[in-house]
């Protein structure tokens, strides 16, 4: 199948966001440029580490003197609310992100997850694709503004911590039927 490629430059919009109650939650990235919306679909712990190392990143810039970079700036910190139709383009496998020096851009990068035939003698081989090579993973291609990467790492924070709060015994998220705590060696469940 041919690889679908959606490329952003600096579009209108660029969350994170989620369908479904805490604990059964499903997580987007969402671009929108105009009437043009492309979602994916990824992990939690994809999120958090995207916000982790863009805010490295941005930190970075911002010791570099770079304008937009600096965290003292105020931002819209609410939820992000995702636009419909919810249309899943793929489950993203990898993410990359980087710093384009030339137009001063922050580059957010997710690439299809490709599903791994079980080949006992195949030793396990990350493959390279060429952007241009028509058989690779589809893959959605973001180049935000500083201050815009920015705005998507708060966003990106509130809607981790949004989810079930942790069991103050163990730490484990607490769902609302209850919890089989294994600090209490499962005697009787805590309830949220």
């Amino acid at each position: 199948m041919t690889r679908r490629r959606f490329i952003f430059d600096t579009p209108d919009r660029f969350a994170a966001g989620t369908v479904g109650e805490p604990g059964n939650r499903t997580f987007f990235l969402q671009a929108r440029d105009g009437a043009r919306i492309t979602s994916v679909a990824l992990e939690k712990v994809q999120v958090a580490v995207l916000a982790q190392r863009l805010t490295e990143l941005l930190d970075e810039l911002e010791r570099r003197g770079i304008e937009g970079a600096d965290a003292d700036q105020p931002l819209d910190s609410t939820l992000p609310v995702l636009d419909e139709p919810i249309n899943e383009a793929f489950r993203v496998g990898t993410l990359s992100m980087g710093w384009d020096t030339q137009d001063e851009l922050v580059l957010v990068e997710a690439r299809e997850l490709l599903a791994v035939e079980e080949d006992e003698e195949a030793p396990e081989v990350e493959e390279e694709f060429d952007d241009e090579d028509e058989d690779g993973p589809d893959f959605l291609r973001v180049r935000l503004t500083a201050l815009a990467a920015r705005a998507f790492v708060v966003q990106a924070l509130r809607l981790i911590s949004a989810g079930r709060p942790p069991c103050p015994l163990c730490g484990q998220p607490l769902d609302p039927q209850g919890h089989l705590c294994p600090r209490r060696n499962g005697t009787a469940p805590l309830l949220n």
